[in-house]
């Protein structure tokens, strides 16, 4: 049957829009540029990583980010050896955010195509399938994106109404299984009518921190039913996650980078502040006028010794890197000039010394949120690049190890296991071009931490249906590779 043009229209704008809300987060291998280390410490265990939070669920598969210090690694082994497959389950959804509890169920958080009402689907850890649905308060575009488990395997997220919500799964009598809210709390006494949370992580006293789109930063505890928040300066808007360890909590604003802690009475103070290099103006494949970073907690002796992010400086972007304890800045390195493409959207992902930079800039986002401003260029090739920089054993500055022309197109993952960096590279068209085309292909890739090398890679598929938008993956358990797409989640298994 034929559709008509119009109906083509409105298609593509719904799915821009499902796009929108949902984020606001086979060539041949190409050659990293190898740079000269000096006085870097050695590398191939990438470790300590993040200590466990007790109030979140599963190291590498309880947040997006793979654990709330969003180090971006994961103790799990990805695809081992055998043939690479792929599959996809087709939610019609943008699906971001896809975690793993301690029970093996995977619970994804996505938008719809239609409608985009926040939907959390728990998943057949064995196919993908869903197995249960349940709809969440429509609200900020952003709400639909940053979520966690918590030490009960329950889905901790904000919703529209501005409260906090426990979403718990269970199986009937009969064996069908189910989604519900199992807690609530209303956050309305300290976030304005008009503004919404963005990201949130627990503490180490089981509270939630949270930070809207306006710059509120809050402390909830459900267990007694009281929120403290505190403003940051006008004009500092948050547009990506938070990220706790035991020292505090980071959250990197289109201004400036904080650590924040509470006081006595659970309310948040500043301990320290760092200004950063926001550039002219937003870049093309970026969703904000400012750094795209989730702030990194990384270090050699405890797992959260720094805090890591990419600056948005105008020609060439920076990686950022501060003493946790002090706020003290430890270096700032130039990063993805191989690329030539000056801008990151992603988090980075640390453990030990070692930080990995994925690049965006001028990544084809089908719209971009309200408030981000004009980008400048208003467009540009999708130049991607990926750098390794390490932290001198000594503390006293950072050293690029090897940048490349890779173009992820997801977050990605570092297994400590298999010292293996797990992601989605969108390949174009035509072999060596920079631009983009709804026809490119996305592989599925192992690159070798050490080398920046791509080891071993899987085409998943062919056209829009398999964009990753730059979502994160998370390794299964089992070893399955999960990644969301535009429509649902990837699921690469080998064997």
């Amino acid at each position: 049957m034929s559709s008509s043009p119009a109906r083509h229209r409105g298609i593509r704008k719904a799915l821009a829009t499902a796009l929108l809300a949902a984020l606001t987060p086979a060539a041949a291998a190409v050659p990293a540029v190898a740079v000269p280390a000096v006085a870097t410490p050695t590398s191939a265990a990438y470790a300590p990583v993040p200590p466990h939070n007790p109030y979140a669920g599963p190291d590498g598969t309880g947040t997006m980010h793979g654990d709330t210090g969003s180090s971006d690694t994961t103790p799990l082994a990805g695809p081992g050896a055998g043939t690479l497959t792929s599959t996809r389950a087709a939610l019609a959804s943008a699906c971001p955010t896809v975690l793993i509890g301690y029970d093996g169920y995977p619970v994804a958080l996505c938008t719809p195509i239609f409608g985009q009402v926040p939907t959390v689907h728990l998943l057949d850890p064995d196919d993908g399938s869903s197995l249960a649905t349940l709809q969440l308060t429509k609200g900020s575009l952003l709400g639909g994106v940053y979520a966690y488990l918590d030490h009960q395997d329950r889905l901790v997220v904000a919703d529209g109404s501005r409260s906090l919500l426990r979403v718990g799964h269970r199986q009937s009598a009969s064996g069908a299984w189910q989604l519900s809210v199992d807690q609530r709390l209303s956050l309305a006494s300290a976030i304005p009518s008009d503004d919404a949370v963005t990201g949130l992580s627990p503490d180490w006293q089981g509270r939630v921190w949270f930070a809207t789109g306006g710059g509120v930063v809050g402390v909830a505890d459900d267990g007694t039913g009281t929120v403290r928040s505190l403003a940051l300066p006008a004009g500092e808007r948050v547009a990506n996650s938070i990220s706790t360890a035991p020292e505090g909590t980071a959250v990197t604003t289109t201004h400036a980078t904080y650590l924040l802690t509470a006081d006595a009475e659970g309310t948040p103070r500043i301990s320290w502040r760092q200004a950063y290099d926001r550039g002219q103006a937003r870049k093309p494949g970026l969703l904000s006028w400012g750094s795209g970073s989730t702030p990194t907690f990384l270090g050699p002796e405890t797992g959260t010794d720094y805090v890591a992010i990419v600056d948005n400086a105008d020609t060439t972007v920076h990686l950022k890197v501060y003493r946790t304890s002090t706020g003290a800045e430890i270096c700032s390195v130039p990063v993805l000039q191989a690329s030539g493409g000056p801008g990151s959207e992603n988090s980075p992902v640390g453990a030990g010394n070692s930080i990995f930079v994925a690049g965006t800039y001028g990544y084809p986002y089908p719209a971009v949120p309200d408030g981000a401003g004009d980008a400048v260029p208003a467009s540009a090739d999708f130049a991607g690049g990926l750098t390794r920089v390490d932290i001198r054993a000594d503390g006293t500055g950072c050293t690029q190890i090897w940048d490349n022309t890779l173009r992820s197109a997801a977050v990605p993952k570092l297994s400590t296991a298999d010292h293996t960096l797990h992601t989605v590279l969108r390949d174009p068209v035509i072999p060596g071009s920079k631009g983009t085309s709804l026809l490119d292909t996305y592989r599925y890739a192992q690159i070798d931490a050490e080398t920046g090398l791509v080891n071993r890679s899987r085409s998943v598929g062919t056209g829009a249906l398999y964009d990753t938008l730059q979502m994160a993956g998370t390794v299964a358990p089992d070893g399955a590779y999960l990644q969301g797409t535009v429509t649902g989640v990837l699921r690469i298994t080998a064997g």
